[in-house]
């Protein structure tokens, strides 16, 4: 019910999976964030006009949208399947709200995509294998090495791969979790932090 509200409201089209398999064995099949999931990551979770959102394998959009609408942050978005970036694209071009502008999305690698120095939140909903993972994350970091900034990963139905990484190879550390379905334990929000003294 929830998947048709939302979409209406946003004069969007981002309800279903993808049929058949991904082009990459590297890289996980679409499948949107429930709504019903980003409502219980945002009544925890704030944002504002200031930051910008990165969503690694944004398929066609939700999460950018969503933000967009409740928030005024800015939102990139980042697919590699054509298909699902056109569809964002013309989703972007039915959105309900103005100031279109402080939406993007490219269409490329994950590991190929350039963190720019107003990136500060990157969303990931087991979009490729810990490899790439491994990849993008370090290119944040390298980012906020160069340019100082607070930046926070959020990981939804989080992998113990992407975990593990995490917690035991590099400075970012859980700062909140975030419990959708008490029922399953699976079903959550992780969001980890550089301490302020890695990004100064």
């Amino acid at each position: 019910m929830k998947e048709k509200y939302y979409d209406e409201l946003l004069r969007i089209k981002t309800r279903g999976d993808q049929q058949g398999h991904p082009s990459s064995l590297s890289y996980n099949r679409y499948e949107p964030t429930p709504y019903a999931a980003l409502e219980k990551l945002f009544e925890e979770y704030s944002m504002t006009r200031r930051d910008h959102l990165v969503d690694f394998g944004c398929g066609k959009g939700r999460l950018n949208f969503y933000v967009h609408y409740y928030f005024q942050a800015a939102a990139t978005g980042v697919e590699m399947n054509e298909v699902f970036y056109n569809e964002a694209i013309m989703n972007l071009a039915d959105y309900a709200k103005y100031r279109r502008e402080k939406i993007h999305f490219c269409c490329c690698l994950a590991e190929e995509f350039s963190i720019q120095p107003s990136h500060n939140r990157f969303y990931f909903f087991n979009p490729f294998n810990v490899q790439i993972f491994r990849k993008v994350v370090n290119r944040i970091l390298e980012s906020v090495e160069e340019y100082g900034r607070q930046a926070d990963i959020i990981l939804y139905y989080p992998s113990e791969d992407y975990i593990f990484y995490l917690e035991h190879e590099t400075a970012f550390e859980l700062k909140q979790e975030i419990i959708v379905k008490p029922q399953d334990p699976f079903d959550r929000f992780l969001v980890y932090s550089l301490p302020h003294s890695k990004w100064r």
